[in-house]
């Protein structure tokens, strides 16, 4: 394509002349590549690329992850195991899952490789490298637990993905505060109700205030922050785990159930944030 370049070089040459002419072509030729990297990146075909690689990654990661503290326990073997039946992965891709954790899992298994490869095809997709960690951070904390050798692990990852230290504490903070509201844990839903604000139930906190103070860590906001902001902050996670959004940036069908779990804790962490509100 080089419609770009000769609109460009044109402006410029009727505007400055010839430096304008060079100028403006050079811009012009800056615009087609991106223009044409935008459709590539639209295409079937880089779709199912970067779905094959976010794939590849997520469980060679998985693997490193559970080799962490230097040997994986038969109870790290049976959470990804429940993680793949919970994800309900097909045989065939279950099968490829537990290749590549394997691989991710030897003893002398460096991921500098594969986090190259991931930044070349997905580095560009922010939103892509943000839920890879949240589907690396939900598995690190699938058994209740996060230990130093875990987290250490995962700074390392996200080292990696060219995350900053703030971005990444920010990020762990969030995940670790939205599992307290998970169904299973906060026993903030029931199934005997249509009313799920009056059902809330103390669980892991000892205080209100404790439970407030984690749905705001959840929603990455301070507890000074306007009902407005508050919304759009709200609105946005919501958005960010939303599966037609997921599978649209290249996460691959059967892995998007786990992540937009998150969705529900945002959700409870809003309403409990708004019921206190209310109450003032």
């Amino acid at each position: 394509m080089i419609a770009g370049k000769i609109i460009g070089g044109l402006i410029g040459f009727y505007s400055f002349g010839i430096i304008g002419a060079l100028i403006g072509a050079y811009t012009g030729h800056m615009f087609d590549r991106a223009f044409h990297k935008l459709r590539q990146d639209d295409s079937p075909e880089m779709l199912q690329a970067i779905q094959t690689v976010f794939f590849e990654t997520s469980y060679i990661l998985i693997g490193y992850l559970a080799k962490a503290d230097g040997h994986i326990s038969e109870e790290e073997i049976n959470e990804t195991q429940k993680l793949m039946d919970k994800m309900g992965l097909t045989a065939e891709h279950k099968r490829e899952a537990i290749r590549l954790f394997k691989i991710g899992s030897k003893h002398d298994f460096e991921p500098t490789e594969t986090l190259a490869a991931f930044q070349e095809i997905c580095g560009h997709r922010t939103q892509l490298k943000q839920m890879l960690m949240v589907y690396l951070i939900n598995t690190a904390l699938a058994d209740g637990t996060l230990d130093e050798k875990e987290e250490s692990t995962l700074r390392q990852v996200a080292q990696g993905l060219q995350f900053s230290h703030l971005t990444f504490e920010k990020l762990l903070r969030m995940i670790r505060a939205q599992s307290s509201f998970s169904e299973s844990d906060s026993g903030y839903y029931s199934n005997n109700s249509s009313n799920n604000h009056s059902n809330y139930q103390q669980s892991d906190f000892k205080s209100h205030q404790n439970e407030l103070d984690t749905a705001y860590t959840a929603l990455g906001v301070s507890k000074d922050i306007s009902d407005k902001d508050l919304k759009r902050a709200y609105r946005k996670l919501m958005s960010e785990y939303h599966p037609d959004k997921l599978i649209g940036q290249g996460v691959p069908d059967d892995m998007v159930k786990v992540t937009t779990e998150r969705s529900q804790e945002v959700q409870a962490a809003y309403d409990l944030i708004k019921k206190s509100r209310k109450s003032y």
